[in-house]
């Protein structure tokens, strides 16, 4: 998905946490690309039982948080991201599911070929080597100071707050 010259950039930041009783809940924030929220949603805790633990075997996490979790997210999100980044590789199946640019951040030695985006490196789906190029567009609209950790804080911090509320809300 391209973006217009005349269209600011918008970047979507996808995390989860998980609670031991609760399961899995996560979070979308979609910013400009100055770190200013657009949008945000959360799901509903995911927890799956004792059978889908046992028969998904290893590849339960990434199951569930890529296309129960992330997949709900972006589907649901009014103000669509250019680019999804991730703060964990083992979701990069995500781009499997969804129309849009999906990367992780990681240290500059933990992926070859990895983007770089002012100090920080993204790594993205061996599957779509189109979303490098897309990345690397979008690299040259993304200010070389921003903190693209950062607004993973802040959606953990929104779910934490979410949960302790007892206020989470389907996504």
């Amino acid at each position: 998905m391209s973006y217009g010259q005349n269209e600011q950039l918008r970047m979507g930041f996808l995390t989860s946490i998980e609670d031991a009783e609760r399961g899995f809940v996560g979070g979308l924030l979609v910013t400009n690309r100055f770190g200013r929220p657009l949008e945000f949603h959360c799901t509903a805790p995911v927890k799956p039982n004792r059978a889908q633990t046992i028969l998904y075997g290893p590849t339960l996490r990434p199951f569930v948080l890529s296309e129960l979790i992330g997949r709900t997210l972006i589907d649901k999100i009014g103000v669509k991201p250019h680019l999804v980044l991730l703060e964990f590789g083992e979701i990069l199946g995500l781009r499997q599911h969804v129309p849009i640019p999906v990367g992780c951040l990681v240290e500059e030695t933990a992926a070859a070929g990895a983007v770089c985006i002012g100090k920080f490196w993204i790594e993205t789906n061996l599957e779509y080597p189109e979303d490098r190029t897309e990345i690397e567009k979008f690299s040259k609209s993304i200010p070389a100071e921003a903190n693209l950790i950062e607004p993973f804080d802040r959606v953990r911090e929104a779910l934490d707050e979410t949960l302790r509320l007892g206020a989470v809300r389907i996504a």
